[in-house]
């Protein structure tokens, strides 16, 4: 079944393209606490038309690039040169652990005022006055 997801869709895992570009061009560099499996080009030669080695990562099930950890995603973008398997590396007080995508679900944000909530929204200020053609 695997397979056919990587023929018929391109968000869960990697397409058979992706699997023979990697497979041709691709070293492994780590895998992250999801699963993902990160990837750049062999030995780390540059890419001529970009001037920097290309990275991309392989995402275990559905694509989400929210699943993507701080360390990895700074070597992703090409901030750091040392990805985090090379390193120690200690996740800042400030980033957050990953949490899903709630929209669409009953735990979805929702502030207040919204008409989801049952809210009824603040009452305009006055400090906005709505244009008009021709005036």
């Amino acid at each position: 079944m695997q397979w056919l997801l990587q023929i018929l869709t391109w968000w869960n895992g990697q397409t058979l393209n992706t699997r023979f570009h990697t497979w041709r061009n691709g070293e492994l560099v780590g895998q992250d606490e999801f699963g993902n499996s990160y990837y750049r080009t062999n030995g780390g030669k540059l890419d001529p038309a970009l001037g920097y080695e290309r990275r991309w990562v392989i995402y275990a099930g559905e694509s989400d690039g929210s699943k993507t950890p701080p360390g990895w995603y700074g070597w992703l973008h090409q901030t750091t040169d040392t990805p985090p398997t090379a390193e120690t590396y200690v996740a800042r007080e400030w980033e957050m652990p990953h949490q899903a995508n709630m929209t669409g679900t009953a735990q979805a944000y929702r502030p207040a005022g919204s008409l989801s909530m049952g809210g009824v929204r603040p009452a305009a200020t006055g400090d906005y006055k709505a244009w008009t053609p021709g005036s």
